[in-house]
């Protein structure tokens, strides 16, 4: 006499391809770890970022001035022309420029102040970036200075719309010290 087939409930196909899954990704893990590992090098070893810690000018064979027509006082200088910021204390001297990438979205010239400071996020092209120091908007996005968490400069990819100003890994890390909330930035031609 034949035995009915009893069903199985359905919370343990549930479990048992839940187990599986995860035995599955585990073993692909695994094998992930045992292949190769790339590695970023930054271009400049990072700075610390001690309490006391002042930014100070990176090494070019002639310092760029500040641009002259980018007020006075403790702010942060853009210039669009150069690609370039700089960093100027109270007493208007230059404590540390270096050049940037900036996305397909400029501010427009003119007197801004940092309004949000966000430590890590994505950015609009997929980049994990960190020290975000955003300052305007246009075209419907904000304009802000990072860096790539990896150091990379990667050029915007065709098509997408960015606004984040790179650069550097340790000159990201100087502008996060020198850039309170409040701090000015004037955006230069």
């Amino acid at each position: 006499m034949p035995v009915p087939a009893r069903r199985l409930p359905s919370w343990v196909w549930v479990t048992g391809l839940t187990a599986g899954a995860i035995v599955a990704v585990a073993a692909l893990a695994v094998q992930a770890d045992k292949g190769a590992h790339p590695t970023a090098t930054p271009a400049r070893p990072s700075a610390s970022a001690s309490a006391g810690a002042q930014p100070k000018p990176t090494k070019s064979e002639a310092p760029a001035v500040v641009p002259d027509d980018s007020g006075t006082g403790r702010r942060v200088v853009y210039s669009l022309g150069q690609k370039r910021v700089w960093l100027v204390d109270a007493g208007d001297a230059s404590r540390r420029t270096f050049t940037v990438w900036p996305g397909t979205v400029s501010p427009d010239p003119g007197t801004y102040t940092i309004s949000q400071r966000t430590e890590a996020t994505t950015g609009t092209d997929g980049v994990e970036i960190e020290h975000i120091l955003y300052f305007a908007a246009k075209s419907g996005l904000s304009i802000a200075f990072s860096n790539a968490v990896d150091g990379s400069s990667p050029p915007p990819a065709a098509g997408i719309r960015t606004s984040g100003i790179r650069m550097d890994k340790a000159d990201g890390s100087a502008l996060w010290t020198f850039g309170e909330t409040g701090t000015t930035v004037v955006v230069v031609r």
